[in-house]
């Protein structure tokens, strides 16, 4: 029987979605789509009767302004805001800023949807060289963390995600699940599949065609035990979600000229 409800969000659509540049830790805020995503999730949402108790985002600012659009549109400005480095994306290392389509066709397809959706293959580091590497690590948000600096990581695979964000549900999120707080975490693509896998109990081989198409509301209803009673709902019309999907899924195809 369900007990508790337990709402996942993968942020609207930011600028790098758009361009299909692998973003991960660089700060981005929403495109115009994204902006548009997130009001339309909020109306959904309240026109389907849901209320939140508390939401828990990323501290990258598509997470946050993506929360904040939703409880605009729901009325909710007023319930809290949580935030932690343990629900950003997935840190794709030195893959960050590379256009996907174009290393699909340098590296082929299969390599890049390795990179890109299998569990436990981490990419190349992040290292000083990379054009991005000072504008994430001196950026002031990661002097909050609950690790020093050097300790943050410089890449991950999914599994490396899972691993520093398990600590996080466990300790945090948890406890105002099981005071029957209705959550909702504002998060991303990686960290919300890595919570689906450790809650649904995904295999490593079957979580790389699990996709969160942006500004989509996930439903999870879960027993005493925090198990899913049923399949997760992908809330809002049907169609346009499918055709999201496979938008993502095309991400890593090259486009040959």
């Amino acid at each position: 029987m369900s007990k508790y409800k337990l709402f996942l969000l993968r942020h609207g659509e930011g600028a790098w979605n758009k361009e299909n540049r692998f973003c991960s830790w660089v700060d981005q805020k929403l495109s115009e789509n994204g902006v548009t995503e997130a009001r339309d999730c909020g109306r959904l949402l309240k026109e389907q009767g849901y209320k939140f108790d508390i939401v828990f985002t990323s501290i990258l600012s598509r997470s946050i302004q993506t929360a904040w659009l939703v409880l605009e549109a729901m009325g909710l400005e007023w319930i809290p805001v949580v935030k932690s480095w343990r629900l950003n994306e997935r840190h794709y290392g030195s893959l960050i800023g590379l256009n996907r389509a174009e290393m699909a066709l340098q590296h082929g397809e299969e390599k890049v949807k390795l990179w890109r959706r299998s569990y436990d293959i981490t990419p190349p580091p992040i290292d000083e060289s990379h054009p991005y590497y000072h504008e994430i690590y001196s950026d002031r948000r990661y002097n909050t963390c609950d690790v020093a600096k050097d300790k943050l990581p410089r890449a991950e695979s999914l599994k490396e995600v899972l691993d520093r964000l398990l600590p996080y549900w466990d300790n945090i999120v948890v406890p105002e699940i099981r005071k029957g707080h209705t959550v909702l975490i504002s998060a991303h693509g990686n960290s919300c599949r890595a919570l689906l896998k450790h809650l649904e109990g995904i295999s490593d081989e079957d979580i790389a065609n699990v996709t969160l198409p942006t500004g989509v509301p996930v439903l999870l209803e879960l027993d005493e035990n925090l198990r899913p009673v049923k399949p997760r709902q992908l809330l809002g019309d049907q169609a346009k979600i499918q055709a999201a999907i496979k938008k993502v899924e095309d991400q890593g195809k090259s486009k040959h000229m």
